[in-house]
């Protein structure tokens, strides 16, 4: 095939903005931030079992908690009917009975006022645990509501970098031949389509050409479409082909 060397020139143009299109489809598609936002999500779950496991047991805290100040204050109901019978009393056995009873109940309060300290120590620890816990998830979702809104503004950018790339490459494609135009497409498929030939080195796989290869170049038309004896791209030789 022979095409003039202007419109082989354009094909770089026109691999150049392929390479753009590809690179905003895959950042529309996959934005760099998508892996770190699912990081979080799965963070944000594994969180939210173990404040679940947290708020449990400060749950049961409260519970035990309240029954232990439920029995306080039946303990007290007590003490105090039996401080009023005991006044009221002149029967000395029944006097007895009650300041033994309430010698026991003294001593059953003191008991529960121990119970109940340490109950409220360990509910404090618990709500501090609670609270640890809900200040993780929150700094979580904060991050992954900074990230989502980084990832949509990227997604953004790409699409509007695809819109563009893909109108110029329209524009530029109208004015290569449409023989050409569909050998490049493809070798696309395949390969980079189109390259500079650059001092001897195909810049679509990086490969300098061997001295019999770059020959055969050398002494090709100028019009005639040459390709990579490595990697089958058309190979686009300017004055800085090293010809």
């Amino acid at each position: 095939m022979n095409a003039s060397p202007a419109d082989q020139r354009r094909l770089l143009d026109i691999a150049d903005l392929d390479a753009r299109i590809r690179q905003a489809e895959g950042t529309r598609k996959n934005p760099p931030q998508a892996a770190r936002v699912n990081e979080l999500l799965a963070r944000r779950q594994e969180l939210s079992q173990e404040l679940a496991t947290r708020l449990g047991a400060r749950d049961d805290l409260r519970a035990e908690l309240a029954r232990v100040e439920s029995d306080v204050a039946v303990v007290d109901a007590r003490r105090a009917r039996d401080t009023e019978r005991l006044a009221a009393t002149s029967n000395v056995k029944e006097a007895q009975g009650y300041e033994s009873e309430l010698a026991s109940l003294a001593r059953r309060k003191s008991d529960l006022e121990d119970a109940e300290l340490e109950v409220m120590e360990r509910l404090e620890q618990a709500e501090a645990a609670v609270a640890e816990q809900e200040a993780l998830i929150a700094e979580t979702n904060k991050q992954g509501a900074e990230l989502s809104a980084e990832g949509k503004r990227v997604v953004a950018e790409a699409s509007a970098a695809l819109e563009s790339a893909t109108r110029d490459r329209a524009a530029i494609a109208d004015t290569i031949p449409a023989d050409l135009l569909a050998l490049y497409d493809r070798l696309a498929t395949r390969n980079a389509g189109a390259a500079l030939l650059r001092r001897g080195t195909c810049e679509g796989c990086h490969m300098v050409l061997a001295g019999t290869d770059l020959q055969a170049v050398r002494q090709a038309a100028e019009d005639a479409v040459v390709t990579c004896p490595e990697c089958g791209c058309i190979l686009v030789r300017t004055e800085e082909s090293g010809l």
